[in-house]
């Protein structure tokens, strides 16, 4: 994310982790919006098991916001997917989804 013009295609099939270092998933898809040339989400599959559980049926993917994401490298930074995750009476308990 330094500026520098890549190949939009050049981000399908990176691997995406948390900033924490948890593997989320990997780029399949690419969202874009055409009236303001920009990249507006990421389509995973691939999904972490753990991380995502049974809130997605098997062979489905997600789309993330594409203002999630903290650096493009050799693979994807987003923010820490885990906290998005919590359910409303998991934050009262404290307890992380793993």
């Amino acid at each position: 994310m330094d500026g520098t013009p890549e190949e939009i295609t050049t981000l399908v099939g990176r691997e995406v982790y948390s900033n924490n270092g948890v593997f989320v998933g990997e780029v399949e898809d690419i969202r874009l919006d055409l009236d303001r040339q920009t990249v507006t989400g990421l389509a995973l599959s691939a999904l972490n098991d753990e991380l995502f559980g049974n809130r997605i049926a098997p062979g489905k993917g997600v789309l993330i916001p594409y203002r999630w994401v903290r650096a493009v490298g050799d693979v994807i930074l987003v923010n820490d997917v885990v906290e998005r995750l919590k359910e409303p009476e998991e934050e009262e308990e404290g307890s992380l989804v793993a």
